[in-house]
């Protein structure tokens, strides 16, 4: 793929991926060798379909904190500003059927929640009265079953 611009989500072709995908976004090594990996976790299909800002916020509140408990050096899971997936960024190498398998631990469960989403209140969030528990669920179902049936298809390199 030739590099136009810096960022490299504006790099990829948004018109020849088919979501739900997991795909490497980059990989940098820094000056002491520590290495740090970002994935594109694409939820829905670019420029056909979009997640409301409220189900994409409680995913993320949800996603972000219980994504710590499969997996050590997380930096961030971000939503995107198109509201069609998330970046992933994590110390290490790591590979893209590793981070799907971790997500979808943290998917499946998000998909039959029935708890209190964390930090939800005034003092713990930005806008907390945006949420959407219920499209969340949809979602996140919506990528288990999407990556499920893609297999190894789900992958970009």
């Amino acid at each position: 793929m030739e590099k136009k611009y810096n960022v490299d989500s504006f790099n990829l072709d948004h018109t020849k991926v088919t979501a739900p995908f997991v795909r490497l976004a980059g990989k940098k090594v820094g000056e002491k060798g520590d290495v740090v990996t970002k994935f594109d976790v694409r939820f829905c299909q670019p420029n056909k379909e979009f997640m409301s800002t409220g189900a994409i916020h409680t995913l993320e509140h949800l996603m972000a904190e219980y994504i710590r408990d499969e997996m050590e050096g997380v930096i961030d899971l971000s939503p995107m500003g198109c509201r069609t997936g998330f970046y992933f960024t994590l110390f290490g190498e790591h590979s893209e059927e590793e981070i799907a398998g971790h997500l979808m631990k943290v998917l499946e469960k998000v998909a039959i929640w029935d708890k209190p989403v964390p930090a939800t209140t005034e003092q713990e969030c930005g806008n907390y009265r945006d949420h959407d528990l219920d499209g969340a669920k949809h979602y996140a179902k919506q990528w288990c079953d999407g990556i499920r049936s893609k297999g190894h298809s789900a992958f970009i390199s």
